[in-house]
């Protein structure tokens, strides 16, 4: 888990260029069939097409320990896809109630 924190952390890193008036966030994708998470960096500039590129892809299927991890180290907003239905293993709240048009 570590090694794949540090990857993103070094992927993260050559990617953010703090331009003005962009928005930047992460997205963590469900594959339930493989049983893993996808996580893409985001990135739009006004009035700019939104740039999505994938940093890795992460075997280990646990989420409280993933984002634990995740939020430790990287700052940016987490936008989850493909957890509909599924609820937070802390307090049993839904992660994400309807489905997104990337689904």
């Amino acid at each position: 888990m570590n090694s794949d924190i540090e990857i993103i952390k070094g992927r993260l890193t050559r990617l953010f260029k703090r331009r003005p008036k962009t928005r930047y966030w992460l997205m963590l994708t469900n594959d339930t069939y493989d049983q893993t998470y996808n996580l893409f960096f985001n990135s739009q500039q006004a009035n700019e097409r939104l740039q999505s590129i994938p940093l890795h892809k992460l075997a280990n299927y646990d989420l409280g320990n993933l984002l634990k991890a995740l939020r430790q180290d990287i700052k940016l907003t987490i936008e989850f896809v493909g957890f509909t239905g599924e609820r937070w293993p802390a307090s049993q709240k839904l992660i994400q109630r309807k489905r997104v048009p990337l689904e």
